[in-house]
């Protein structure tokens, strides 16, 4: 997705000049991207998946859809504990290595998964699952720059993010038919198939070379000290979080919201993932057009939808409209988000490329926590949205209210302190 390539498009670049040989690449490239994107797909439908079964492992778990909701933020904290923590420790590691151990860890954490006998352990499970998913796509980034060689490593990452892409749109609706008609644990025993396959076809597409050794990236810690970047982590962070407020609870909206067959369920995701994938074109070019429209507009827009779903939501047409809405408005939000992060630490791409990736998915804790909480309180199957609502709020009014700008760096002794946040 969009998302993800602007995440990691600075990371692309400062690889490629770090890794790429002029005129060299791999032999097979193609292959090595199909292995990158079919684990990318997997990620996707083990994670996306989830928020679709979430009533079943409810149920068969015997805890309440609030409680349940802990195994959807655990593993949105596994990503953002694991993408940079990962990204740091595993710096010096060869990124062939780095993804095949990242595949059985994966394989790991899904099958534990589908295995989970009570709901603590299922959450558990959840988190190491998810701490794969920055520290996958960081390295995926690499292999892309290398493997097609100099000036086309983004192009070829955008290739490799075309398999989240169709996990959104395709891999999440079919990964809850599957938990339907099946049962929530085939669903992740299927996950861990896919996964498999891509950890096999990793094994045997990606080259064995010492160009895709790792190195030092201590440098890129002085990003960590700039005001900016983590104005921008906690914009993300606020606004983001009401997508997952929305998506995380699509199957309450359909069962009890607007009193739907749960045969429907998969036909919602479906929509919600035609809009982002709507939003992340239309997003992408808003970002490379304007500075700061991307992100005002599209967290207006998604406020407005929020409102419409709160109110109307009951009425099947009303959502799934409003469902492709939010998708698209909060997904054109996000390219200018990635845009403005690296702008601030143009110097460290490979950690702010983790620090995006942990910002999304510290929403995605966020907006699920949120519509827990109201939940909760008994306020109704759509009052999720208000909890989106109230955070997106917050996002939008902070970025607001703060300089938006990144100085330029200087060159004389102040260069070395704190960057201002404007």
């Amino acid at each position: 997705m969009t998302v993800h390539v602007r995440a990691y498009e600075a990371q692309c670049a400062a690889e490629e000049a770090r890794h790429v040989p002029a005129g060299k690449g791999a032999a097979r490239p193609r292959l090595a991207l199909f292995a990158l994107a079919l684990g990318a797909f997997a990620i996707g439908t083990g994670e996306f998946g989830s928020n679709g079964v979430i009533q079943l492992f409810a149920a068969d778990l015997g805890v309440s859809i609030p409680v349940a909701t802990h195994a959807i933020t655990a593993y949105a904290l596994g990503v953002v504990v694991g993408s940079p923590l990962i990204t740091l420790l595993a710096a010096r590691v060869n990124r062939r290595t780095l993804l095949l151990g990242l595949a059985v860890l994966f394989l790991v954490g899904n099958g534990l998964s589908a295995l989970a006998p009570e709901i603590t352990l299922l959450v558990v499970f959840r988190f190491v699952a998810g701490s794969v998913q920055g520290a996958f796509f960081g390295a995926g980034a690499v292999v892309a720059a290398y493997v097609y060689g100099p000036g086309r490593g983004g192009k070829a990452f955008a290739t490799v993010m075309g398999g989240l892409t169709v996990a959104t749109v395709a891999g999440s609706p079919l990964a809850t038919y599957i938990g339907q008609q099946a049962g929530w644990r085939v669903m992740y025993a299927a996950v861990v198939a896919v996964g498999l396959l891509a950890g096999l076809a990793l094994w045997a597409w990606v080259p064995r070379t010492a160009d895709l050794h790792g190195g030092p990236i201590r440098s890129e810690l002085t990003g960590l000290r700039r005001g900016g970047v983590w104005v921008m982590v906690a914009v993300a962070s606020l606004g983001i979080s009401s997508i997952f407020a929305v998506y995380t609870f699509i199957g309450p909206f359909v069962t009890d919201a607007a009193r739907q067959d749960p045969a429907l369920i998969p036909v919602a995701l479906a929509v919600f993932g035609l809009g982002m994938a709507v939003g992340n074109h239309l997003g992408g070019r808003a970002a490379d057009r304007w500075e700061h429209r991307g992100l005002t507009w599209g967290y207006g827009g998604v406020l407005v939808l929020l409102v419409v779903i709160g109110v109307a939501g009951g009425d099947w047409l009303v959502l799934l409209a409003c469902l492709f809405g939010v998708g698209a408005t909060m997904m054109f939000a996000i390219p200018t988000i990635q845009v403005r992060l690296t702008s601030f630490a143009p110097d460290a791409p490979t950690l702010m490329g983790a620090l995006n990736l942990a910002a999304l998915n510290l929403a995605n804790s966020l907006g699920a926590i949120g519509g827990a909480i109201t939940l909760a309180a008994g306020w109704g199957a759509l009052s999720t949205v208000w909890a989106g609502f109230l955070l997106t709020s917050a996002g939008l009014a902070l970025y607001l209210v703060t300089p938006r700008t990144p100085r330029p760096a200087s060159h004389g002794p102040a260069a070395a302190g704190n960057p201002p946040i404007g």
